[in-house]
């Protein structure tokens, strides 16, 4: 199976598959004013990001989003992948370690400090496939959501 990336430019495919996603990832998912107005656009204005959608043999099979950030506090830059999802049925068939692997490459030509992620917590399918291509766990990360927060 050949695995390709080609560039979002269909706002409206996007966004749908998209939400898609994060709603995979918490079904209780309602997208802000703000994501749904903002979202895309930031993502295509950032010059440091890439959105493509994976395609295996020239089918639509998901979408991958990665770049490069600086260093808060050094001169250093960072890879990240923000997001690999592939549609449900395209699932168990190798597609998204492929994906993994050419933005790994791709990212590691850009003389980065490292490349990182963030995997929702319980999402073990994410857990292995990151590790299966030399991702370890280095840290935890905890957040209060301004919804839920006490103070």
């Amino acid at each position: 199976m050949k695995i390709t990336l080609d560039r979002i430019s269909d706002e409206q495919e996007f966004m749908n598959m998209a939400l898609d996603h994060f709603r995979e990832l918490n079904p209780e998912f309602k997208p802000a004013t703000d994501w749904r107005r903002s979202y895309f656009d930031s993502i295509r204005n950032n010059s440091d990001c890439s959105l493509c959608w994976i395609l295996a043999d020239g089918v639509r099979a998901g979408f991958v989003l990665y770049g490069i950030e600086n260093h808060r506090f050094l001169p250093r830059r960072t890879g990240v992948i923000y997001e690999l999802y592939v549609l449900p049925e395209q699932r168990r068939k190798g597609i998204a370690k492929v994906c993994a692997q050419n933005v790994i490459r791709e990212l590691q030509k850009c003389s980065l400090s490292k490349i990182q992620l963030e995997i929702v917590e319980g999402n073990a399918a994410a857990e292995r496939l990151w590790s299966s291509v030399g991702f370890s766990k280095i840290s935890e990360r905890f957040a209060i959501c301004a919804a839920n927060s006490k103070a």
